[in-house]
């Protein structure tokens, strides 16, 4: 286990380093420039590409590039917010897409799997039928519809729930945006487990295993379910990352200060740091995300681990 964990250790980082480089040549290529005021003239564009390093030959910006980058050390915004450090924006936005999008996993993985566990286990009834239209109605419906009608039926018609993001009532102001967000990953989620469970429960070690007196609970979830994780899993790993870094139309609708409409505004101002910054961070998270499912498969099926390893 310890050779299987070093080696995707090593696998994610070199998998970050060839990102950042990635990000930086984007970054070299983006049009534009920060300092599209046309109240600067050429000797100020000139002061500001200095102060920030700009002029610097592009070897030298690439190296202190990686180092501040992995430092956690991203710069300060040119025009969002000016002179202000980028860890300083993100760290009042990000925990609060983690907060919403981490809820809408959780909700969306449990109802998932309790969906498809019944539709599994019910076949070719109306339990699975039911199931079945749910999981469609969730993959087809987008998130910022279900936003809406939760918006309006929970919030404005029943008053259950802050219509808008308001931070001294965070945990209520949370619950509408991760209902909403969770119904794709539950729907995701159900089908998959349905279809797995399906395959499973006809297989020939789940009969060897009836065979020896195994019912029940015992034989549903210490058999069948965990044959079944890997696909489900593997499911759920970019769906985390998506959800945990936030919907930009959903916090649109709930007016939620979260990193998606960071990542806007900093596109269309062109703040190239706040840009990169973030996407370093999206792409640190999904390999870190990442290299936790590939120990998970080691853990869920000892196989995968050894045939890794004997590679």
């Amino acid at each position: 286990m310890k050779k299987y964990t070093l080696k995707r250790l090593l696998t994610s980082l070199f998998t970050l380093l060839a990102i950042l480089l990635v990000l930086f040549i984007l970054m070299q290529l983006m049009p534009g420039s920060p300092f599209n005021d046309e109240k600067l003239n050429d000797d100020q564009r000139a002061a500001l590409y200095a102060k920030y390093g700009l002029d610097q030959p592009v070897v030298v910006q690439f190296f202190r590039y990686v180092g501040n980058m992995l430092k956690g050390d991203y710069g300060v915004s040119y025009n969002i917010s000016k002179n202000t450090p980028i860890s300083q924006l993100i760290e009042t936005r990000l925990p609060i897409s983690i907060g919403i999008g981490g809820a809408a996993v959780s909700l969306g993985a449990i109802l998932g799997l309790i969906l498809g566990l019944i539709a599994a286990l019910k076949h070719d009834t109306f339990w699975d039928t039911l199931a079945t239209i749910i999981s469609v109605i969730g993959v087809s419906v987008p998130s910022y519809v279900f936003a809406l009608g939760l918006s309006y039926v929970l919030g404005f018609r029943m008053q259950w729930f802050p219509m808008l993001y308001n931070a001294q009532l965070a945990t209520q102001s949370s619950v509408l945006p991760s209902i909403a967000l969770s119904m794709f990953t539950m729907a995701s989620i159900a089908r998959f487990t349905r279809t797995e469970m399906l395959e499973v429960l006809d297989s020939d070690y789940m009969l060897l295993a009836e065979s020896k007196g195994i019912s029940g609970p015992a034989l549903i979830f210490r058999h069948a379910l965990r044959n079944a994780l890997i696909p489900i899993v593997t499911v759920l790993a970019p769906l985390i990352v998506d959800l945990m870094t936030g919907s930009l139309v959903v916090e649109k609708i709930f007016a939620i200060p979260g990193v998606g409409s960071l990542l806007v505004n900093a596109i269309q101002s062109n703040d190239y740091n706040v840009v990169i910054s973030l996407s370093f961070i999206y792409s640190a998270m999904y390999i870190g995300i990442m290299l936790v499912v590939d120990i998970l498969y080691g853990i869920i099926d000892p196989r995968i681990r050894l045939a890794k390893e004997g590679d």
